[in-house]
């Protein structure tokens, strides 16, 4: 599934939960490969950091106003990159590495959002990815939130679209997130 423009869609996980977002907050998109979520987000008066080793992806986008790309290794030290600052919102797709997980939520303003999606155990059999280096282990990342978030909504099984995968995905509030807002800003 394509966006209008030709760029790839968003991911539906993410559009379901991007109302919780507060209106004008800023939004790290990490690992953010094509930027359909930096591009979904600004479309949506956003503000966005997107982060990613290399920026052919998002070239167009830069000089927009309300975009900031940074290039990063996530995998060589660049949690650095974003682990000093807090975001309404993180998103995270189809990328997996251990070792930042923590920061990860932390990059989570008090009263921001966490929307990760990715591949988990079971995924080889669909094809890539298929090494368990990056495949999420059952119910990995209700533990990588556990005592930085409150979990929103959890989901860990196969999916058909847009292509037959293993995946894991959260929604996820920091602890000043406000419940009224929860309930009535939803998408």
């Amino acid at each position: 599934m394509s966006a209008p423009d030709g760029a790839p869609a968003p991911s539906p996980w993410v559009r379901r939960f991007a109302g919780l977002v507060a209106p004008g907050g800023a939004v790290l998109d990490l690992a953010c490969g094509s930027g359909r979520h930096a591009r979904y987000f600004l479309g949506r008066g956003h503000p966005v950091v997107a982060i990613d080793r290399r920026g052919a992806g998002v070239a167009d986008l830069r000089g927009r106003g309300g975009f900031e790309f940074v290039e990063a290794d996530l995998e060589a030290g660049g949690r650095r990159a974003f682990a000093a600052r807090r975001f309404a919102a993180v998103v995270v797709t189809n990328y997996l590495h251990r070792p930042i997980l923590d920061a990860v939520a932390g990059a989570v303003a008090e009263d921001g959002v966490l929307l990760y999606e990715t591949f988990a155990a079971g995924n080889a059999r669909f094809g890539r990815p298929a090494n368990p280096d990056f495949l999420l282990a059952p119910g990995e990342l209700l533990s990588a939130v556990r005592g930085w978030l409150e979990v929103v909504a959890f989901e860990q099984g196969e999916t058909a679209e847009p292509r037959p995968a293993a995946v894991q995905r959260i929604c996820a509030v920091g602890a000043g997130y406000s419940a009224a807002r929860r309930l009535d800003g939803g998408a």
